[in-house]
């Protein structure tokens, strides 16, 4: 048994599993993460999705990572895809992420630019990332897209951020530590 110097704070213990799948994703939910729309074109037109699972895996090559839930009704779309763009978002674009949370053919009516690849690209975002997909990895209910980045863009501002299933501000981002 561990005994932590957390000043009195409760910790529970618990194994992951199928009788644990809601404690497991709270835990999760206490890593806070940024917010990024994943945009890519399609035969039938645009397709985004809303992702908090975006990581950066290597400076040199620039690769970068996501996953798409398999249950996701645009699984197919980027399972398949070979480019896609990410676009982290600003803490001002909440509406922008709750629009591809809910559907992925949300364009309708949205500006937004095209790459030569026909990746649709997003305004306003913080950073925005234009990607070829070089490998995907099994990722159980999860599928792991990795990808070299060919071209990026960013901005000054703050970030729109996820956590405990709400979404949030960071205060004094920039400000490094004392």
């Amino acid at each position: 048994m561990f005994h932590f110097a957390d000043q009195g704070m409760q910790m529970r213990s618990f194994v992951p599993g199928p009788d644990s799948k809601r404690e497991f994703r709270d835990a999760l939910g206490r890593f806070a993460t940024g917010v990024t729309v994943v945009t890519t074109g399609t035969a039938e037109g645009p397709v985004g999705i809303t992702a908090n699972s975006f990581a950066s895996v290597s400076l040199d090559p620039p690769i970068v990572l996501w996953s798409i839930g398999r249950h996701s009704k645009r699984f197919a779309a980027f399972a398949a895809c070979e480019r896609f763009a990410v676009h982290v978002l600003a803490a001002d674009q909440l509406d922008l992420s709750r629009r591809f949370a809910r559907s992925g053919d949300a364009f309708e009516g949205l500006p937004y630019d095209s790459s030569d690849e026909d990746v649709p690209l997003l305004g306003g975002c913080l950073s925005r990332f234009e990607c070829t997909r070089i490998a995907r990895h099994d990722g159980g209910d999860h599928l792991i897209v990795v990808a070299q980045v060919t071209n990026a863009t960013l901005r000054e501002g703050e970030p729109l951020l996820f956590a405990g299933g709400g979404y949030g501000r960071f205060n004094g981002f920039g400000a490094g530590p004392s």
